[in-house]
């Protein structure tokens, strides 16, 4: 059984104003950062509902922006995170959307990467407390809640290929706290998304990316330190 932690009831550390419209949206930038898996050079951004009406007054705009940097919640650059995208390179833009969305406080991203070019829309709606929920990754439905160390295994739908993956979490003694998996179509390609209850390791990685289905693995970890973090304890 899975027991809810401290920050799902009063929140995480944050820079204001509201968990849902700043926190929130932070984490769901940096999640996006992290599938991308490198800087944005272009950043469209959508908000829906709430986020809509409201998201230059509560800072939302700068919180999208500051998690695609990679800035946590409690960054103290987030209120300056747009002159900063623009300083690294990032053209980012937002609109208002209109039609059916998921939520009140939804917002979606189609985002560039800068060093490979590669795209990526993504859906996330805020749900409260700075809590998230990943709806929607190049169009597989999903659920990423981003409070585990995630795995998302882009494969094709073959016969085999899940018992494979998970053999592979036995073998490395992972335990798989969540799975979602959607397909475009029977036999075509599919993503699994994987929530663990430890930090993946570069041998699981490599092990996973070896199965002979297996286009790619991506991390989202939004409970470790920023690469930028991690690189200074590196060096230390």
């Amino acid at each position: 059984m899975r027991f809810k932690d401290v920050f799902s009831i009063i929140g995480p550390a944050m820079v204001g104003p509201s968990s849902s419209h700043t926190a929130g949206a932070a984490r769901i930038g940096r999640a996006a950062r992290q599938v991308l898996g490198e800087l944005p050079s272009v950043a469209e951004v959508t908000f829906f509902g709430s986020f809509s009406a409201t998201y230059q007054g509560h800072g939302t705009d700068r919180a999208i922006a500051g998690g695609l940097l990679d800035f946590t919640t409690d960054d103290p650059r987030l209120p300056d995170s747009l002159e900063l995208a623009a300083e690294a390179g990032m053209e980012i833009s937002f609109r208002q959307g209109t039609g059916l969305f998921p939520h009140p406080n939804t917002v979606r991203l189609h985002l560039t990467g800068r060093d490979t070019g590669s795209e990526l829309t993504l859906t996330g709606i805020s749900i409260g407390g700075g809590n998230i929920e990943i709806v929607d990754i190049n169009g597989f439905g999903v659920k990423l809640t981003g409070m585990y160390p995630t795995v998302l295994i882009d494969h094709m739908d073959y016969l085999g290929v899940l018992a494979s993956v998970t053999d592979v979490m036995r073998r490395g003694h992972f335990n798989i706290g969540h799975m979602s998996l959607d397909r475009k179509n029977r036999s075509g390609a599919a993503l699994t998304v994987l929530e663990l209850d430890e930090s993946a390791t570069p041998e699981l990685i490599h092990d996973l990316e070896a199965l002979p289905a297996v286009k790619s693995v991506k991390l989202v970890n939004l409970n470790e330190g920023t690469q930028e973090e991690k690189g200074k304890e590196s060096t230390s």
